[in-house]
């Protein structure tokens, strides 16, 4: 919202600058529209149908069918707008030799292919005309395809109807004839391609397979054939060496794993009776069991008795039977296990035995198969390609001649009967768009380098300082007769600025204040004049003094000269009395700026001033000093720094923001204490809204004072 305010507010203050120009764009897009000649746009819509481009059925041959399609369509659309098919249209319509197409184009024939004779072209620059008149079509074509559908439209735009509408269904039909003339073309050709390459393969494959079967029979090679993995096409052979040395280098394998898990669990008997086999054998668990029986009955004995105890004696014996027993099957298991070993031994030499003679056999074979190897991939080859080939030459011959085409003509172009261009609706929504543009860019320009205060509350944005009020510019008359009419709108301005005054300290308008501005005629006069005003009638004993030594202007309101005044005291006259004047008809004590001295700010630099106010607020309740303006001096700064506080005063639409901000910093470096800025010189209607910013109620004034 904040955004939206400032845009309104910036395009209120631009509202002229922002509707001239859309009134210029408006007008100048009006002029441009009715200026341009009317061109003819036709539209001829034709279906493209999706053809498939593979004849045989090789495997690997076609793309993924949503790339092949958007190769297919975008490859017509590319044809569509090809040159070649241009310059056919153009030549198929005679606009090769036309005079009145290249002018209606406004083609330069100022070129030797142009030159007439006995109102003709030349037949040696037809060539050139072609291609100009090729380029001159395709400058003017759009082919436009309907999306999700395999619907094209042809549109051509020219200044003549009838031209657009021929050109347009000349296209289309053009387009249909060279994609049959190249079909026609491509199956003639491949058919005798097809058909020279036959002959060759045939022969190829004949004398391949005569090899073949020729150096078999000479190596006596003997191989069982194997089924194909393309469905029989190409033929597979293995040999039965190879079948038994495979078989059997399994079945090494297989001993060999088992001999070194024999020899494992018979080193593991050798090393420890207690072998993997002895602990599942089910004989010596039962007498471990036994034993372990025995032994804690001969525990509990021995607790009770002496070993020579017969019984005890007894179970000793059981105990060393037992442990025989354990003995004898464990030997037992290791023996078998050591039998089991030797077996695995000898049926791995044999197999490997086995397998080290089929290996000889087997490389011996396949030195005699390296040539048969060679005439067999050569005779697989050449069927693959002599098949592949011969399917090939069936499919196009029964294809043969193709008579139907993939491109139909779905809606002729009929002659427009308007213009398509120019549209003046929307030339003017474009002129319009533009106008807003422009102005949004100027004005935006403008208001980035203007740097005016244009209502009071750039008052606080722009220069950081409290407002105090804002004071309407005068229609006519003078300001001390403005404050005479209580009723008047100023007089309401400065009410409102005495009463924001009573809350920047505490004791409520600050007793010592001056009011400056940047530059000379701001008004920094008028409201020194206008506060002395409004305190004395508020039973207040004020005295304003005329602070500008430079350039006086108080003892003209008082009708009186400035023989003397404040140069007097701060040269060091003290009679203050006479330096004073009374402004009856305003109701306070004023007293003059006195002559002008040499150099003002030395006399300011003195303590004087503070001698001079300390006098004055024992008489008065407030001391108002209209102080010299800022820039340029010296004086604004030194008065600022003795008074309790200051007053700015800022001209609307006056002075630039950037020099007040300079000002400013000055009475900030001189330690003065800025009580707030006053906007002089405000016209409400110039304000950035321009509302809000109306004085007073209206009572007792008449309407045509109100608008004044």
């Amino acid at each position: 919202m904040p955004l939206l305010r400032q845009l309104l507010r910036i395009a209120l203050r631009w509202r002229y600058l922002l509707l001239g120009t859309v009134a210029v764009c408006l007008i100048a897009g009006l002029v441009v529209t009715l200026l341009m000649t009317p061109k003819y746009t036709a539209t001829a819509q034709v279906e493209i149908s999706r053809e498939s481009s593979k004849i045989t059925d090789f495997q690997g041959v076609e793309r993924e069918t949503s790339i092949a399609d958007q190769e297919f369509y975008q490859t017509q659309y590319g044809l569509l707008r090809s040159r070649s098919l241009a310059e056919r249209v153009a030549v198929e319509l005679r606009l090769v030799d036309d005079p009145a197409f290249f002018t209606m184009y406004g083609v330069n024939q100022d070129k030797p292919a142009f030159e007439m004779t006995n109102g003709r072209y030349p037949a040696s620059g037809r060539v050139d005309r072609q291609r100009i008149a090729g380029e001159v079509l395709l400058k003017n074509l759009r082919v436009d395809p309907t999306r999700l559908s395999r619907l094209v439209e042809i549109m051509f735009t020219s200044p003549d109807a009838v031209l657009s509408a021929k050109v347009a269904n000349r296209w289309a039909q053009s387009f249909i004839e060279t994609n049959l003339e190249r079909k026609v073309q491509a199956t003639s050709y491949g058919r005798e391609a097809l058909q020279r390459q036959l002959a060759q393969l045939k022969d190829r494959l004949d004398q391949s397979q005569r090899q073949l079967v020729a150096y078999a029979a000479q190596e006596r090679i003997i191989n069982l054939p194997t089924a194909s993995a393309d469905g029989g096409r190409t033929t597979s052979e293995r040999s039965i060496i190879a079948d038994e040395l495979a078989s059997l280098n399994t079945a090494l394998s297989q001993a060999t794993a088992d001999r070194i898990q024999a020899q494992a669990r018979s080193d593991q008997s050798g090393r420890s009776g207690a072998t993997t086999e002895a602990l599942r054998n089910v004989a010596i668990n039962n007498l471990r069991q036994r034993r372990a029986e025995l032994s804690a009955e001969y525990q509990r004995m021995m607790v009770q008795f002496e070993p020579a105890y017969p019984a005890a004696k007894a179970i000793k014996t059981q105990l060393d039977q037992i442990d025989q027993s354990i003995a004898r099957e464990e030997r037992r298991v290791s023996s078998s296990l050591e039998a089991d070993y030797r077996e695995a031994v000898a049926r791995e030499n044999a197999l490997q035995r086995r397998v080290e003679q089929l290996k000889s056999d087997y490389l011996d074979q396949r030195r005699r198969s390296i040539q048969y190897n060679i005439y067999q991939g050569e005779v697989d080859t050449n069927r693959v390609l002599y098949d592949g080939l011969l399917q090939r030459f069936k499919e196009i011959g029964v294809a043969g001649g193709v008579g139907v085409n993939n491109i139909s003509i779905v809606d002729p172009a009929d002659v427009p009967q308007r213009p398509s261009s120019p549209r003046l609706m929307i030339n003017l929504v474009a002129s319009l768009l533009m106008g807003l543009v422009i102005g949004g860019l100027l004005t935006f320009a403008l208001e980035q380098v203007d740097e005016a205060i244009a209502d009071p509350a750039e008052v606080e944005r722009r220069l950081g300082l409290p407002l105090l009020g804002s004071v309407p510019k005068l229609a006519d008359g003078e300001p001390k007769d403005a404050l005479r009419d209580r009723k008047s709108d100023m007089v309401d301005a400065y009410l409102a600025i005495q009463t924001n005054l009573q809350f920047t300290t505490e004791h409520g308008v600050p007793r010592s204040l001056a009011v400056t501005s940047t530059r000379p005629a701001e008004g920094k006069s008028t409201t020194a004049l206008a506060l002395a005003t409004m305190l004395a009638r508020a039973q207040r004993r004020v005295i304003l003094i005329d602070g500008d030594m430079r350039s006086p202007s108080i003892h003209h309101l008082g009708g009186v000269d400035h023989q003397y005044g404040l140069s007097n005291f701060l040269t060091g006259s003290d009679n203050i009395d006479e330096m004073t004047f009374e402004m009856v008809d305003l109701g306070f004590t004023a007293m003059s700026a006195g002559p002008i001295p040499p150099n003002a700010a030395e006399l300011l630099t003195g303590n004087r001033l503070e001698i001079l106010l300390e006098r004055l607020l024992e008489r008065y309740d407030h001391v108002v000093i209209d102080s010299p303006p800022v820039m340029g001096l010296a004086d604004a700064p030194l008065i600022a720094s003795r008074v309790e506080g200051v007053i700015y005063a800022v001209e609307s639409h006056g002075i630039r923001s950037s020099l007040v901000q300079t000002a400013l910093a000055r009475l900030s470096n001189a330690n003065a204490r800025i009580l707030g800025g006053v906007l002089t010189k405000f016209v409400a209607s110039k304000a950035h809204y321009g509302y809000g910013y109306e004085y007073g109620y209206g009572y007792g004034r008449s309407t045509d004072r109100d608008a004044a």
